[in-house]
């Protein structure tokens, strides 16, 4: 099991743009947040299994712990 985390960022039109910071490229959308996730797990699978294809090292986020903070600007 591979753990991976993933932005959703709401766009101005509608739906949210999915990126996963640790597959460079690996970015989706959906219309909902429910959707979003669901597009980010079907790429992320689609490109796990690519590396494996061409053999390369697979990236993990298991290990990482990502937050968010605030802070007031000057």
């Amino acid at each position: 099991m591979l753990t991976y985390n993933i932005q959703l960022r709401k766009e101005n039109e509608g739906g949210y743009t999915v990126i996963v910071p640790a597959l460079p490229g690996c970015i989706t959308y959906g219309e909902t947040v429910d959707e979003a996730i669901e597009m980010a797990k079907e790429a992320v699978e689609l490109y796990v299994e690519e590396l494996a294809e061409r053999g390369e090292p697979i990236p993990d986020d298991s290990r990482t712990l990502e937050l968010s903070i605030h802070v007031e600007a000057v």
